[in-house]
């Protein structure tokens, strides 16, 4: 399993409607996600605006591949428009890890 994280920023007072909508994540972004490889975890963390996500996954090209283009993706992609500041490239490096 290979890891793999991103970062985002909320704007400014919609904090309440991010945690919200991760309340009910459609199945058709979760099933989008698990039908592209083998996911181990993932996990969305937040705090202060910013969120920080964090996979385990068998390929992580094809997760990125879901987000840039599953039809699935794109929907939420438009509910998180008014939620999320947009962002080029929220991707992170591992710069560490104690085995």
């Amino acid at each position: 399993m290979e890891r793999i994280a991103f970062h985002l920023r909320i704007e400014d007072g919609k904090r309440a409607a991010y945690r919200d909508e991760h309340e009910d994540v459609p199945n058709e972004l979760e099933s989008a996600y698990l039908e592209a490889t083998e996911v181990e975890t993932y996990s969305v963390f937040e705090k202060d605006g910013h969120v920080f996500g964090y996979m385990e996954v068998d390929d992580p090209e094809a997760i990125r591949n879901v987000m840039a283009e599953s039809q699935a993706q794109a929907e939420w992609d438009d509910v998180m428009a008014s939620i999320l500041i947009d962002e080029t490239d929220p991707w992170m490096e591992e710069v560490y890890r104690m085995v």
